[in-house]
């Protein structure tokens, strides 16, 4: 019931902020009903346009009423593309959630790949692994999904410089997507993973005579996953946001570059929705990072 009210308690007050946010925008938004700034619509359609959805209203007026469909289900239509918003972001989620989850795996698989080689390859690997998360993890995406499109699809000609239907469209927005994330989890991992190497239940592991392969397998990787788990739901977050640069430059249909337009054309319905279903996956994301780490530490489930 307590979670089942803090996630009541999020959305409220994402669809608030949000709200407010997108008003705080220059601009008329009974224009985006009617085609946007460059339709030259006349001062009586304006008018018109405000009656017919409310704009004519005081804001607080019209925040009140948007509480009251949120909570009926309703998150109205969309002011460009006239369509429910519901049907709009139905459309779209589905793209971004591929992306997002793929890009999720492959970040993972690269920070274990560089975790294991630098706490099992010696100083050299670990001094090279540590430059190397670190220089993934400052990356822009904008400024990597550019090198990428000019190394595998200008220079050498092996990928499409725009999302296509397919696994080969997906591969060049994950790498954008995923690089920069692996390099936090590596991070995170690294660190873990060396905690867990001079800990009691290694030692014991190493005194009953198992081997450095049993010993990093079986109990270091499973103790250096407890963060990484605990990261999942900021990872969502993070993979969400870098979706709108990444759907944008890869002409790649989802909610990130749903959003972005949407932004640019002052549609405030289309907006709200999407806030408010990126919202709601991330405290999902969250409870289900929850449920994980009961299952891989063994002090909650004690708890």
């Amino acid at each position: 019931m307590l979670r089942a009210g803090g996630v009541a308690f999020v959305l409220w007050a994402v669809a608030t902020v949000a709200f407010f946010a997108i008003r705080l925008i220059p601009g008329d938004p009974a224009e985006a009903v009617l085609g946007g700034p460059g339709s030259q619509a006349s001062a009586a359609a304006l008018a018109q346009a405000r009656a017919d959805y409310g704009l004519d209203q005081p804001l607080f007026v019209q925040y009140l009423l948007y509480l009251g469909r949120m909570l009926r289900g309703d998150l109205g239509t969309s002011y460009a593309l006239k369509r429910p918003v519901i049907a709009v972001v139905g459309e779209n989620l589905g793209g971004t959630l591929v992306l997002a989850v793929v890009a999720l795996i492959v970040a993972a698989m690269i920070a274990l790949a560089l975790a294991a080689w630098s706490a099992q390859g010696g100083r050299a690997a670990s001094a090279v692994s540590w430059v190397l998360e670190v220089v993934a993890a400052a990356v822009p995406h904008f400024w990597l999904a550019i090198s990428l499109i000019l190394l595998f699809s200008t220079t050498l000609g092996w990928l499409p410089p725009v999302s296509v239907p397919g696994p080969l469209g997906l591969v060049l927005p994950v790498l954008t997507l995923a690089l920069p994330l692996s390099g936090f989890l590596a991070q995170v991992m690294r660190e873990s993973i060396l905690d867990a190497m001079g800990s009691p239940f290694v030692l014991a592991a190493r005194a009953r005579g198992e081997g450095p392969g049993g010993v990093f397998w079986r109990h270091a990787l499973r103790h250096a996953a407890i963060p990484a788990i605990g990261l999942a739901g900021w990872a969502f977050g993070s993979l969400i946001s870098g979706a709108v640069v990444v759907e944008t430059i890869f002409a790649r249909p989802g909610l990130g570059r749903s959003l972005l337009s949407a932004v640019q054309q002052r549609d405030v319905p289309l907006v709200l929705g999407v806030v408010l279903v990126v919202a709601l996956g991330y405290m999902l994301v969250t409870t289900l990072t929850d449920f994980a780490d009961r299952l891989v530490d063994p002090r909650l489930r004690a708890r």
